[in-house]
């Protein structure tokens, strides 16, 4: 003959036992849900508010609200609609993107928008004066047909610009050594050098 169980000599069946058991397993959650419901949680602040950045851009005042993460390139096509300045490798690697910030060359796409509060930006629409007439630099691109397929072209122009008025377009080679982080996958280096050769005076202070 079998011997009575524990559980059955205290008048607990093991039915009754193992249901018991299940459900305090299954009340525990809830009741942890429940405290935590009870406990106030303070409010999450508020990351990334807009900021409203003034920006003077080909002579026309801007006034933005943007992501303080927004960089100028991002700020210029998505926010001003100035789609000239193009988005290469975004990572300041091709040049594409250079715009003049007070004058000097920048690689907007490593630029934050913020940071260039209160700046005065030139992009390639700005170059040309309002009679329509291009600006030498970019008449002489023109001229020695220095693009093929264009997508580097404003950055090129912007960056030749900038090479020319920081004193660095003396000789080819010192052409081609401030122009060097510009680059165009046409190929069209020679008749940039040309270009910038020819423009090169009239630029100056232009």
């Amino acid at each position: 003959m079998s011997q009575p169980s524990a559980l059955s000599t205290n008048g607990l069946s093991r039915r009754k036992f193992m249901a018991g058991t299940v459900s305090a397993a299954a009340a525990a959650p809830l009741l942890a849900s429940r405290a935590e419901a009870a406990t106030p949680v303070a409010a999450e602040p508020k990351l990334r508010q807009p900021v409203v950045t003034s920006l003077r851009i080909n002579e026309q005042p801007y006034e933005l609200s943007l992501d303080t993460r927004t960089s100028l390139l991002d700020a210029l096509r998505d926010h001003a609609g100035l789609t000239g300045t193009k988005k290469g490798c975004d990572h300041g690697q091709c040049g594409a993107c250079t715009v003049l910030v007070d004058g000097k060359r920048v690689l907007s796409c490593l630029s934050f928008a913020v940071m260039n509060d209160g700046k005065d930006i030139t992009t390639v629409e700005g170059l040309a004066s309002s009679d329509g007439k291009l600006h030498p630099m970019q008449q002489a691109f023109i001229d020695h047909d220095a693009f093929q397929c264009g997508y580097c072209t404003p950055g090129q122009i912007l960056s030749a610009i900038g090479c020319v008025n920081e004193g660095h377009a003396e000789s080819e080679n010192d052409i081609r050594e401030y122009m060097s982080g510009n680059i165009c996958r046409c190929a069209a280096y020679p008749n940039i050098v040309a270009a910038i050769l020819q423009a090169r005076d009239e630029t100056k202070g232009a």
